[in-house]
């Protein structure tokens, strides 16, 4: 029955538009199912009014996945725990002006496209108050642009040998012929849900275009700020290349 109709649809052209409506029903359902989980908002109202009354320093972790660091308001678009709020970065944050001591976000700006990033950003130094600090970690064009030279370190051949395989992601095993370096390029930048990559200028202007000051490069887990050190997930990945991969750069909203 279910073959029957699979033939009369594609024969009335309708077999499109019948594959949508059941993606769209779908994700309606597992929509709705989440949001009955999250108790329709409750289970962010909770956490939100527990952190900020027993924290006087405040800290946002913005696209946390799985990584919950003690102390911050840890937010996610899907929490998979009751203890990690919901926030679509591309949309209005759900908090106050000048609420916020520091902001930290984690290879996650470059899952959303530029214009919703710089969004973010802006929503980030709204959100923070005077001289409030942001730390945003991403991967770096150059890294990817290095990749591709023929003078490779012993650090980027490991890197593209891991990248070309399973560990790394099914998709690369399943469409790649030949272990190049080309073929990872090419994954990375549209593997993960990826839409925009930054460059050291362009993550730098973006910071100060909302109106940060002092944008800095910092490296991997270190920092002047105690606040922000050691927090990257370094353990995600084989050792050397979240480092490898990785632009780091912190801000300041400027304080009168």
């Amino acid at each position: 029955m279910l073959e029957f109709t699979k033939k009369v649809l594609k024969k009335v052209y309708l077999e499109e538009f019948a594959r949508d409506l059941f993606q769209n029903i779908y994700k309606t359902w597992k929509y709705i199912s989440w949001q009955k989980q999250r108790k329709f908002g409750r289970v962010d109202r909770r956490i939100n009014t527990d952190y900020f009354k027993n924290h006087e320093s405040r800290k946002l972790h913005i696209g946390c996945g799985n990584n919950i660091i003690e102390g911050w308001l840890n937010a996610n678009f899907s929490p998979r725990s009751k203890d990690i709020i919901h926030l679509d970065a591309t949309q209005p944050f759900p908090f106050a002006n000048s609420e916020f001591d520091y902001v930290f976000s984690e290879h996650m700006i470059e899952h959303i496209r530029f214009s919703d990033g710089c969004k973010m950003l802006g929503e980030c130094f709204r959100i923070l108050k005077e001289n409030g600090k942001i730390r945003i970690s991403t991967p770096n064009l150059a890294f990817l642009v290095a990749l591709y030279q023929d003078e490779k370190t012993t650090l980027q051949k490991d890197y593209c040998l891991w990248a070309n395989s399973k560990e790394a992601t099914d998709n690369v095993v399943e469409t790649t012929p030949y272990y190049l370096d080309t073929f990872v390029i090419n994954n990375f930048v549209r593997d993960w849900g990826h839409e925009f990559i930054y460059d050291e200028k362009t993550l730098q202007l973006s910071l100060e275009t909302v109106g940060f000051v002092n944008v800095s490069l910092c490296k991997l887990n270190e920092s002047e700020s105690a606040t922000f050190r050691n927090l990257e997930n370094e353990n995600r990945m084989p050792a050397g290349f979240m480092e490898l991969e990785s632009i780091i750069m912190e801000g300041t909203k400027w304080g009168k």
